[in-house]
Order: C-alpha cells, then sequence, then structure tokens
C-alpha cells in the first residue's frame, strides 16, 4: 500500500490506522504524528470532494488551529464575517464578535480548502494518505485491529494497533464494532446548490425569505432552500436545476438568476449519535459518531473539536505512559458534547422547519420573532454565540472531588511576561502538543522555563511568568495546568505552599501521568 494507491503490505509498522480523509480524520492524523505516533489514513475516495458541503470554521475551531500554529493557512484563503445564523427562520445573527476570543468570527472556508490545508499539514509530519482503499472487514483482538481493505491492487490486511473510525454518517467501522447509532431518522429535507450564475441583486431579497446565500471562491453562488412544498421530498430523490427555480420562485418571489449549476443535492434531518465513542481499541470521531441537519454548521466543527480531543489521549495510550482511565475520558468528555449538539439542532430544526407548516406556520411565526427580540439582547445572543461557537464547552472534572471552577474550561490565551521585556500567548505554548503548567506567579528574575522533568519526558513544560494582561477568569489563580488540546486539567487558588504541591502532584498524576 502506497499513497499512489498502488502496491501492499500489512502495515505491520502502523500504531494508529485512521479510516476516513475528511477534516477529523485529517486533523486526528496530524495530532498522533505531532505526537510521535506512526499513523496512517485510507480513504475510499480516490479524489476529494470537489464540492464542499461545509464552509465555515467556528471561533473554538480556529482556536484549536491556532494552538497548533496553523491559524494564518486558513486565514490566507478564507473570509472572516462576525457571526452566523442560530436558524434560517430568524433575522437576528449571532454576533461572534462579542466573544472573549481572539477569534470573534467565522471562516468562510470550503470543506475542500480545510481537507488541503490539514492534509498538507498531516503529510508534512509524516503521515501516508491512501485513497481508493475501503474498509471491508475488522477484526480486533486484546493487541491490535486487523482491517481489510479493497483497493486498486485487490483486497490487503492492514494491522494496527487501534482504529479510528472517521468515516462518516455511514461509518463501516462504527457498524463492525457493534457500536450501536440510535437516533431519528428523516422527516424533513432542505436543497443546496453551488451556481456559476447568479443575480446577485436579489441576494437580499431571498435571504429575507430565509434562503442561505452565501458567495464562494471561483465565482460560485451557493443558495440553500426549504420549499414547504417540497420538504417531504426523500434525499434521495435527484435535484433538478428546474426543481431549484421553481423552490426559489415560490420561496421567494424570484429565481435569483441561476444557472450553470456546479453541485445540486438534497439533505434531511436525520440525527443520531453513536452509544459510545469507543469500542475496545476502536473509536470515533466525526460524523461517524453524531449526525444532524446542518443547522448552526456545527457539524464539521464538531468532528475537529472530537480530534483534539483524542490525538494526545490515544497517543498517551500508544506510548504507554496514560494514566488508566485516560483514553476513556474521551467518550466521557465528548460524547456529552456530541448529546448537546443532537438535542440543539433538534431544537433549532423545529424553528426551521414549522413556519414552513400549514398547521405551525401562524404560531412559529409569532415564535420566531419573539427569539429575534431575544436575540437582540446582548447577553442572551453571547450565550447562544457561545454554545454554538463552542467557547462555553467545558469539561467534567475526572472525579468527584473538589476543583477549581476553571477545571475543564477553555484556557484564555492571554499574553505571558516570561522576561521584563518579552511576553508570548498561551497557545504559542502550545503548538508541540505538549501539557503546559503555568505559574503565574512569576517576576522579573524568576520568569522562565524550567527543566523538563526527567521523569516525564516530552509530556509536559513548565513556565514561570506574570500575566501580561488582565483576565477576570484567572484572578487570584496562582497555577494551571494546561492541557494540549487547551483546555484546563488543574488550576489552583492555595497560597499554602505544602496545599499546592500536593494539588499539583496529584494533578500530574492524574493527566500527564506518573513518571517513569
Amino acid at each position: 500500500m502506497t499513497s499512489s494507491g498502488t502496491g501492499a503490505d500489512t502495515g505491520s509498522d502502523i500504531e494508529v490506522l485512521v479510516v476516513g480523509a475528511g477534516p477529523a480524520g485529517l486533523l486526528l492524523a496530524g495530532e498522533l504524528a505531532l505526537a510521535g505516533v506512526r499513523t496512517r489514513v485510507v480513504e475510499r475516495r480516490l479524489e476529494s470532494h470537489r464540492e464542499s458541503r461545509a464552509l465555515n470554521l467556528h471561533p473554538r475551531s480556529m482556536e484549536l488551529m491556532d494552538m497548533r500554529g496553523l491559524a494564518d493557512r486558513f486565514l490566507a484563503v478564507g473570509r472572516t464575517v462576525p457571526g452566523w445564523q442560530f436558524a434560517a427562520s430568524l433575522k437576528q445573527p449571532l454576533d461572534f464578535t462579542a466573544l472573549d476570543t481572539r477569534h470573534p468570527y467565522a471562516l468562510l472556508i470550503a470543506q475542500s480548502r480545510t481537507e488541503a490545508l490539514l492534509a498538507e499539514r498531516a503529510r508534512e509530519l509524516g503521515v501516508e494518505i491512501h485513497r481508493g482503499y475501503e474498509a471491508v472487514a475488522l477484526r480486533q483482538d486484546p493487541d491490535g485491529v486487523e482491517v481489510s481493505l479493497r483497493g486498486p491492487g485487490g483486497e490487503v490486511t492492514v494491522r494496527a494497533r487501534y482504529v479510528v473510525g472517521c468515516d462518516g454518517g455511514r461509518s463501516f467501522v462504527r457498524q463492525a464494532a457493534g457500536i450501536g447509532f440510535p437516533g431519528t431518522g428523516e422527516s424533513m429535507t432542505a436543497v443546496v446548490g453551488d451556481f456559476a450564475v447568479a443575480d446577485h441583486a436579489d441576494n437580499d431579497r431571498a435571504r429575507q425569505h430565509g434562503v442561505l446565500v452565501a458567495r464562494l471562491e471561483a465565482g460560485l453562488t451557493r443558495f440553500v432552500v426549504m420549499d414547504p412544498d417540497r420538504i417531504r421530498v426523500p434525499s434521495t430523490e435527484p435535484v433538478t436545476l428546474e426543481e431549484f427555480r421553481t423552490s426559489l420562485k415560490r420561496v421567494c418571489g424570484t429565481d435569483c438568476g441561476i444557472d450553470e449549476p456546479r453541485w445540486l443535492s438534497r439533505f434531511g434531518n436525520t440525527t443520531r449519535l453513536a452509544e459510545s465513542y469507543r469500542r475496545g481499541r476502536v473509536l470515533l470521531a466525526g460524523d461517524a459518531a453524531h449526525v444532524h441537519f446542518p443547522v448552526g454548521a456545527q457539524g464539521l466543527n464538531t468532528g475537529l473539536q472530537d480530534a483534539m480531543n483524542l490525538g494526545w489521549k490515544l497517543a498517551a495510550q500508544v506510548h504507554g505512559w496514560a494514566p488508566p482511565a485516560l483514553l476513556d475520558t474521551y467518550h466521557t468528555e465528548r460524547h456529552a458534547v456530541g448529546r448537546a449538539v443532537t438535542d440543539g439542532t433538534r431544537a433549532q430544526t423545529l424553528l426551521v422547519e414549522l413556519p414552513l407548516t400549514e398547521r405551525y406556520g401562524l404560531p412559529a411565526g409569532i415564535l420566531c420573532e419573539l427569539l429575534d427580540t431575544l436575540l437582540g439582547m446582548k447577553d442572551v445572543n453571547r450565550h447562544l454565540a457561545a454554545r454554538i461557537s463552542a467557547l462555553d464547552t467545558a469539561y467534567p472534572p475526572p472525579d468527584a472531588s473538589p476543583a477549581d471552577p476553571l477545571t475543564g474550561r477553555r484556557m484564555p490565551d492571554i499574553g505571558l511576561a516570561t522576561t521584563a521585556t518579552e511576553t508570548v500567548r498561551v497557545y504559542e505554548l502550545l503548538h508541540d502538543g505538549h501539557f503546559v503548567l503555568l505559574n503565574l506567579d512569576g517576576d522579573d528574575e524568576s520568569c522562565g522555563w524550567e527543566p523538563e522533568e526527567p521523569g516525564r519526558p516530552g509530556r509536559i513544560r513548565t513556565l514561570t511568568a506574570r500575566p501580561a494582561e488582565v483576565d477576570p477568569d484567572l484572578g487570584g489563580v496562582s497555577e494551571v495546568l494546561v492541557r494540549p488540546d487547551g483546555h484546563i486539567a488543574w488550576a489552583t487558588r492555595t497560597t499554602d505552599t505544602g496545599t499546592r504541591r500536593a494539588e499539583r502532584t496529584q494533578a500530574l498524576n492524574t493527566w500527564p501521568g506518573a513518571p517513569a
């Protein structure tokens, strides 16, 4: 097996096999390779999708890219917008500019571009990406997983210590591992189309009637339409240009001059969540773990955040220093997020669907007017914007013992003074994917990096610094342990040296693991 799709081998050198070269699989592969894990990606498609199902990266996803020094690559090819829709039936947008982040925007970027940048990053780190190979059988034992792949040269068997299914909503890996995928089936559909020709004078008119309109690369314009007369058409029925024009006229009174379609598709509101994100040595991420109606543009972003959470934990397991329960926290933390996203999108989808129905159209319209009024209130808007952008994601402490309120929350990207004249931002410290232990009680004489712990080589970096800017959430915090995914593993405000030392030891043993 080679990245060009010719030849074959058993993959005996593989520690982790990632099945699926979408955004989640590619980011995960890069994270594993960054941690020194021998990783391969297999993908059944010979080429990446030319069309882009997703169009944006939310603020938290941009923070993740920033943590690995990749944000500028994405900003160079995308376009920032100040917010996003909570539901197409609402006129008031979510305002990301009010959020406490260095990335207070949505980045408009085609999924194909996102995949290309993540593939470039993975290859830079030594990951091989093999296209044209479809997983057709999977068997796991106590020591590893064997996957049979059907490729250009026939069938080949690959063995790895762990396999991660990032192979979409119809995931073969999930099914082969026997992981259930409960939820609700399709009851409503919408149509999406990318057009080379469109009359942009009608864009605002279309948006006022709930049509999503987005200008894409190469002069294309995307329209997403929910036609009350066509929302029960199965997603398997092909979309025609004539249907699209008719639906636009029915919904907003004009066909917006669309012509020369480059992509037409129909999608539904199937909503499902995997029963478990892990079964033995098989794990799931992205759409293989959760699918839902794309309201709020949360699917791709949730998958990226799955990958960032899993990468360092799986690497720790492979390298043998993971505390006993560390890998299980992937399911504990991300399944709860998946549940919140799938539950939330069900509610958001109702806000889209009910105004289109004869029975509920009038009361649903009144409800939408009320919600628009609430979204006009800064605190309400900020609350929902933080939820949709995932900036409010917080993970529970690993045990029932008392913990600082910051535990599990995202670490603010504050500036830190490392000398009398030099400062560094927190996310810059995470570029290599290590834990970072910050002593925030530093002064000009004590600031600086401490020697790496002999017992935890390559796991944790320790810095004494002082905050160069005020952050109200960090007020009184004297020490903080930041996870490789930018969440806070432990924080303390105690002034008692002995108590602080005991807390620190427990936190280090719980997260970066006991010294070798």
